[in-house]
């Protein structure tokens, strides 16, 4: 299924699609050696970000959370790509200066079911099955 979404830090980036219902911090959530979610409170407690596309409502925290995320790409364990409901100033700036794909506008919950994800921030579109 194609759903469309607004493009915000271009590139391609396909994986294993894994959600949170919940907003994510990339400062204290995530280890940024790993890749893997840290806080208890997440629903993806214990899993790897890397190489997946990650679907999130809109990120929460400190500004430290972009170098977060540039940190996850340098070590080679960053998202994929990433989708969010609304994405804010903080993900954005993450993603763009790590060169990972970043799309929004699309509702969390029309994700639910699907397994994978190809994404697509030239032309603004999600492909997931």
């Amino acid at each position: 299924m194609k759903i469309l979404a607004r493009p915000v830090s271009r590139g391609v980036g396909e994986g294993p699609l894994l959600i949170s219902e919940k907003p994510i911090s990339f400062l204290g959530d995530v280890d940024p050696k790993t890749g893997i979610i840290i806080n208890k409170e997440n629903p993806l407690y214990k899993k790897s970000i890397a190489n997946k596309v990650l679907a999130f409502p809109y990120g929460v925290g400190s500004t430290v959370g972009s170098y977060v995320i540039y940190q996850l790409k340098k070590n080679g364990v960053a998202p994929a790509a990433i989708i969010n409901e609304n994405a804010e100033t903080i993900i954005i700036v993450g993603a763009i200066i790590s060169d990972i794909p970043l799309v929004d506008g699309v509702r969390i919950n029309s994700l639910k079911g699907y397994t994978y994800a190809i994404v697509n921030a030239y032309e603004g579109w999600i492909h997931v099955r």
